[in-house]
C-alpha cells in the first residue's frame, strides 16, 4: 500500500484530506503540532494511520518523519503540505511576530516538508508532493496581503522546484501546487464578521471535502498547477496583470466581497450551508 503524510491534518482541510487519501488505499501518516488532534483523526481513519506531532518550522522534524514513513513500506509515495495559519489585517499594521509567523508556517514550512519528501523520493526515484497554496498565492489579496505573500513565496518555490527537477533529469518525482478558493474550515470560520477576511468569501466557498477529492483526483493524474474552481484563477489573474485598473475597481470589488460574506453568514447560521 502506498504512503502519505499530511501535514496539519489534525482538523480542517487537512483532516479531510488524510480521510480521502485513506479512502484511496494510502496508508496515511497524520501530522499536526497538535499530537492530540492528530491522534483522533488517525484513530477516526482506523487500521494503517498513524499519528505524529509535528512542527513544520522544523526541517529536522520534516526530515525524519519523511524517513520514518519511507521505512514503513519501503517508500515514500505522497507528501501533502496542508499546514497553515491566516492572520487578517492592513500590512502594515501588523507586527513583526504576524508576519513572521505566516512566513513560517506557510512559506518555510512548505519548504521544509518539500525537501524532506525530496529526499526520500529522488532516491526512489518517484513520488508526489502536494503543495496546498491558495488563490491568495495568484492575487494581493488585500486585507490578506501578508499572508497573500507568504503564499506567493510558497507557490514560486512549488513550481521552481519541479522545473529544477526536470531541468535536473529527474522526471519521476511529480510537485503539485493547489490552489483553492476560500475554505470552510477552522481558518475561516471565526472570520464570518471580519472584513478584512471578506476577500475569502468573494467567490465560491467551497467545503473541505471538495477539495480533499480534487486532491484525491490530483495524485491520480499529477499536473503542476490546479486552481479550485479553475475560472477564479482566470479573474484574479487580470487584477495583477493591470494593477491600475484594479485599483480603480477595488472599492466595487470590496463591497461586493462584503455583501457576500454577510450573505455566507446568513446561510451558515440559518443552516443553509453547507
Amino acid at each position: 500500500m502506498p504512503v502519505a503524510v499530511v501535514t496539519g491534518a489534525g482538523q480542517g482541510l487537512g483532516r479531510a484530506i488524510a480521510l480521502d487519501l485513506a479512502g484511496r488505499g494510502y496508508l496515511v501518516q497524520v501530522t499536526d503540532i497538535d499530537a492530540d488532534a492528530a491522534a483522533k483523526v488517525a484513530a477516526e481513519i482506523g487500521a494503517g494511520a498513524t499519528a505524529t506531532a509535528l512542527d513544520v518550522r522544523d526541517e529536522g522534524a520534516c526530515r525524519a518523519v519523511a524517513r520514518a514513513a519511507a521505512t514503513r513500506a519501503g517508500s515514500l509515495d505522497l507528501w501533502v503540505n496542508n499546514a497553515g495559519v491566516l492572520i487578517t489585517g492592513v500590512s502594515w499594521q501588523q507586527d513583526e511576530e504576524a508576519r513572521r509567523t505566516m512566513l513560517e508556517i506557510n512559506t518555510l514550512g512548505t519548504m521544509n516538508g518539500t525537501v524532506a519528501a525530496l529526499e526520500q523520493m529522488i532516491a526512489a526515484g518517484r513520488g508526489h508532493v502536494i503543495n496546498m497554496i491558495s488563490l491568495a498565492g495568484l492575487v494581493a489579496a488585500p486585507g490578506e496581503v501578508n499572508y497573500a505573500a507568504s503564499k506567493h513565496a510558497a507557490i514560486a518555490f512549488t513550481l521552481g522546484t519541479l522545473f529544477d527537477l526536470r531541468r535536473t533529469g529527474i522526471d519521476g518525482v511529480q510537485l503539485s501546487a493547489v490552489c483553492p478558493d476560500g475554505v470552510w474550515t477552522p481558518m475561516l470560520q471565526d472570520k464570518l464578521d471580519d472584513p478584512d477576511a471578506a476577500g475569502s468569501f468573494s467567490g465560491h466557498l467551497l467545503t473541505a471535502e471538495e477539495v480533499a477529492i480534487a486532491v484525491g483526483k490530483l495524485t491520480e493524474r499529477p499536473r503542476p498547477l490546479l486552481v479550485l474552481p479553475r475560472w477564479r484563477g482566470v479573474a484574479l489573474r487580470l487584477f495583477d496583470l493591470f494593477p491600475g485598473i484594479a485599483l480603480r475597481l477595488l472599492p466595487l470589488v470590496m463591497r461586493d466581497a462584503r455583501r457576500r460574506q454577510r450573505r455566507y453568514k446568513k446561510k451558515i447560521e440559518s443552516g443553509r450551508w453547507p
